[in-house]
């Protein structure tokens, strides 16, 4: 996922009728967290093996729990490795949006989540200012090219994590499945990263979606929260209040800013991206939490694609929420 971790959860309530669309429901766990896939159907066209295959396809490309995941070779090599069809469109859409955000958004900041205790090996040891400097060297997306069909780098120390996009990616895998069986009505979520198409049925209504919002009263506390409608699209949050460390009073989020090598530090705590697929929500839901308030909203105001809710703490420590413009009109109201 994201690095960031969805805070999103799915308002549903199955329908009772005599609809020929039933609803179905397939559960289960994924790339460290549950997934949930649910759509209206005449039958149960799709199956849990089918979703299990697509999953496990997906981590043998993108997954670094994997040692021989395909971003794992690519990681061991100096040079670079072929791509698969997985890491070419994750790959893709990261170094888009690395250009996009001018480098706020970086792949390669992998060697800096090491180091600060958010990757594959746990650590508690906070890195020193000389260890830190001496991985800046290799981070930058800008020493990676994806050349024909392999995934080159020009720094042999260079090293990928695409945690902070695979999740959102996966749920478009998993509509995609639906959408080749005729499916039209759907939600799919993974760690709280969602895609949704159509409505709920046979009443129609809109696929609902609740965000959860920290109050003043202490960070990490859950509160209260919003709620949003929409018929497509894909829904991600990114946010520090729940993925996090403390050592004393000290508490480092896992947003990791790649420029400075230290994990960003600003009035942020969460962000919400409705975009038209959750790949591309996943990969800007962090960049946003990286820019701080005024950049990402300037930032929003000049990407009308995007919409997104954020929620910050101002200077006197009360919690506050503001939106891009066309947000609002996601807003359930009762």
């Amino acid at each position: 996922m994201d690095c960031g971790v969805l805070f999103a959860f799915v308002l549903w309530l199955f329908p009772v009728g005599g609809n020929t669309l039933r609803p179905y429901q397939l559960t289960g766990y994924a790339q460290g967290t549950t997934y949930t896939v649910t759509y209206y159907a005449k039958d149960s066209s799709v199956t849990s093996a089918e979703v299990r295959h697509q999953l496990a396809e997906i981590d043998a490309s993108l997954s670094l729990y994997q040692p021989n995941s395909r971003i794992n070779q690519f990681n061991q090599s100096a040079t670079g490795v072929l791509v698969d069809r997985h890491l070419r469109v994750v790959i893709s859409k990261a170094l888009n949006v690395y250009q996009q955000t001018g480098g706020v958004f970086d792949a390669t900041v992998q060697p800096l989540v090491q180091a600060w205790g958010f990757g594959t090996k746990p650590t508690e040891t906070v890195p020193s200012a000389a260890a830190i400097q001496a991985i800046l060297p290799a981070i930058g997306s800008d020493k990676i090219e994806l050349r024909g069909d392999s995934l080159v780098k020009r720094v042999p120390a260079v090293h990928l994590d695409l945690n902070g996009i695979a999740q959102g990616y996966t749920v478009d895998v998993l509509a995609a499945l639906l959408e080749r069986k005729r499916i039209r009505n759907y939600l799919v979520e993974l760690g709280g990263e969602i895609r949704v198409r159509g409505r709920k049925q046979p009443g129609g209504e809109l696929m609902r979606i609740g965000i959860e919002r920290p109050d003043s009263s202490g960070w990490p506390s859950p509160g209260m929260r919003q709620v949003i409608e929409l018929s497509a699209g894909g829904v991600t949050t990114s946010g520090n209040y729940r993925k996090f460390k403390q050592q004393g009073a000290t508490i480092r989020a896992h947003l990791i800013d790649p420029k400075s090598g230290y994990p960003f530090h600003n009035e942020m705590i969460s962000v919400t991206v409705v975009a038209p697929d959750a790949l591309t929500a996943d990969a800007y839901d962090n960049a946003l939490m990286g820019m701080g308030l005024p950049r990402a909203l300037a930032f929003l105001q000049a990407h009308p694609e995007l919409q997104a809710y954020l929620i910050y703490q101002r200077p006197n420590g009360v919690v506050a929420d503001t939106a891009s413009q066309q947000f609002y009109r996601y807003l359930s109201h009762p």
